[in-house]
């Protein structure tokens, strides 16, 4: 039945497909946690108020955090095509793709880990002060300990954008389902490929939020 629906769908390449988008997600996603983590910190610690309040440092993390916010991706991609082609060596495939992912979701999420952490009960952060703590342990055993579950959720929001931006760096050749989707499916004519690419982003973006949900609901004991 399948195949009378979908006749022009080749399983196994769109199997490969969803590996691919699957891939580019996950390992950008560990790019992006990390540096929007370190971004969202500075963005937070040098604020003013903050335990570093450094004005100059604050203003020059926000414009970079602001500016590449503000690059549609698409662009972005063809921005760093010299840094892609030095760092991976080639401009093909999912790996040339995870550069422009990394860069062009961490200022997002970064801006959310500040908002993560401005939840933070400053009260907390006060008691913490007072007892003699160290930075880092502020950092580390208040801050990011308390903000987990909004740093989750964050994360969970950024890892479906993410699979969007896989998508549209499938139109130029960096693999998985948005790849198929336009290579095998719209350049062709075949109107059933690129509904099944579709139906699978859409079930990939279930299970990336089915998962993060579960795991925020579990860590928020609010």
């Amino acid at each position: 039945m399948f195949n009378q629906l979908f006749p022009n769908v080749e399983w196994s390449g769109i199997v490969e497909a969803m590996l691919e988008t699957f891939y580019m997600t996950l390992i950008a996603l560990i790019g992006t946690f990390i540096l929007g983590m370190v971004l969202g910190l500075f963005l937070y610690l040098t604020s003013p108020g903050g335990i570093w309040g450094n004005k100059v440092i604050n203003i020059i993390v926000a414009t970079i955090v602001n500016v590449f916010r503000a690059i549609p991706f698409v662009i972005l991609i063809l921005l760093l095509f010299p840094f892609t082609d030095f760092l991976i060596g080639t401009l093909r495939g999912p790996n040339a793709a995870l550069p422009a992912l990394i860069i062009g979701s961490a200022p997002f999420y970064g801006r959310l880990v500040e908002i993560g952490l401005r939840e933070v009960d400053k009260g907390v952060i006060e008691a913490a002060k007072s007892m003699g703590a160290k930075t880092s342990t502020i950092i580390f055993k208040v801050l990011l300990k308390e903000s987990t579950p909004a740093l989750v959720s964050g994360l969970t929001v950024t890892a479906i954008a993410l699979i969007g931006y896989t998508a549209v760096a499938g139109i130029i050749g960096a693999g998985g389902l948005g790849d198929y989707a336009y290579f095998y499916g719209f350049l062709r004519g075949y109107n059933d490929v690129v509904f099944m690419c579709t139906v699978l982003i859409v079930i990939i973006v279930f299970v990336f939020q089915f998962i993060g949900d579960g795991i925020t609901n579990k860590l928020d004991k609010r």
